[in-house]
């Protein structure tokens, strides 16, 4: 496995040692494995970055590479042609901005010129990743980060908060004063009540019949074993009290089959957009709790594999005695506390003032950084 990335390596180096032969642009490259299209933090920095400095071009890059290491030969050939358009673009711009890990930007020799900066797509902190879960059951083998330099040649990583950025740092496994405090982009949006407004309009104008009941929203995160997820929701759909409505948002790569189930998936939407009428929020460990904590949403834990999501995975914070809200198993004690509305909004408040600072501008903020960090001057 060793000699076989450390070839591939040396192949790809090759590659990318003619393509820097090409003269560095006023441009910022945007690189993503997160979708195939670029995310709500990704629209906002690039259209921010283009009101700074419309002379400035930004590219986004955006693919995933489906199945990961079961993919198949033909999805693995097109992720291959798509990293050498990102080599052509790390050799010709000034920036690079990433919101997850890049193989070619930790892997290769980049120009002196070019600056990385990690904007990692989690709000706030919650699971282990990268080095801090590497050798755990859901995270990756040492031999194989090592040998790809995992999250190696970051110049810069945004996190939301002091309180976030050790984390980032040891999953990163840099220097903490290589953060630039800030939330993310889509920070601005949380805090916009134009913005919520209008996208309330927008989901009751698709899904009419939702403004008839309060709305709780179940947003799990993924697990590569999702045998006890299956039992898990349906215990759940089985407790819903009487006058609610549950939207159920499972993560993209999840194959649970909810057709016929009596739950809304409003497929039209986000996790994200659907947060914007959501009443009462149920998770688990998934950091979409501080988006919805910004908004004041009541949280609720379901947690009815803690002991083995701790063992395979585990948490960068103290889970249990952190998370702010009602957690439990069961699924009827979950329903009967947010029917009789025993949940401290006081308590989410206080948790995610404490991972996700107060901030104002955020994304021109971070525009700004990207511009001043790639030196490039803002025609503002």
């Amino acid at each position: 496995m060793k000699l076989l990335i450390k070839t591939g390596q040396v192949i790809l180096q090759v590659i990318y040692q003619i393509l820097k032969i090409f003269p560095v642009q006023d441009k910022i490259v945007m690189i993503s494995r997160q979708s195939n299209e670029p995310s709500v933090d990704f629209k906002l920095l690039r259209d921010e970055i283009r009101r700074e400095a419309p002379s400035v071009r930004v590219v986004c890059l955006c693919k995933t590479l489906d199945g990961g290491v079961n993919s198949t030969f033909a999805n693995r050939a097109g992720y291959m042609l798509h990293m050498l358009r990102q080599m052509y673009h790390l050799a010709t711009s000034k920036a690079v901005v990433l919101d997850s890990y890049c193989i070619v930007v930790s892997l290769l020799r980049h120009k002196r010129s070019l600056r990385v900066i990690q904007m990692w797509h989690s709000m706030g902190t919650m699971k282990l990743f990268g080095y801090t879960a590497v050798g755990s059951g859901e995270g990756s083998s040492r031999l194989v980060a090592e040998s790809m330099h995992m999250h190696e040649n970051y110049d810069y990583f945004i996190a939301a908060s002091p309180n976030y950025k050790e984390h980032l740092a040891r999953g990163f496994r840099c220097d903490a004063g290589r953060a630039f405090i800030s939330p993310l982009p889509r920070y601005d949006l949380l805090k916009s009540s134009t913005y919520k407004e209008k996208k309330r309009k927008e989901i009751y104008s698709a899904y009419p019949e939702l403004q008839e009941k309060k709305i709780i929203l179940y947003c799990p995160t993924f697990r590569k074993d999702e045998t006890k997820m299956q039992a898990a929701l349906k215990g759940l759909i089985a407790a819903l009290p009487t006058g609610y409505h549950l939207v159920v948002k499972l993560h993209p790569l999840s194959e649970i089959d909810l057709s016929k189930e009596n739950v809304y998936t409003a497929d039209a939407f986000s996790t994200f957009d659907m947060l914007f009428v959501s009443d009462y929020v149920i998770s688990d460990y998934s950091c979409v709790v501080y988006e919805a904590g910004i908004l004041g949403l009541p949280l609720c834990f379901y947690t009815f594999d803690l002991g083995e999501y701790t063992q395979n995975r585990g948490f960068a914070l103290d889970y249990e005695k952190e998370m702010p809200g009602v957690m439990s198993g069961d699924p009827k004690v979950i329903m009967k506390a947010i029917e009789e509305n025993r949940i401290s909004i006081e308590e989410v408040t206080a948790f995610t003032d404490k991972y996700v600072e107060k901030s104002e501008n955020v994304t021109e903020k971070i525009a700004r950084f990207v511009l001043e960090t790639g030196r490039i001057t803002s025609e503002r």
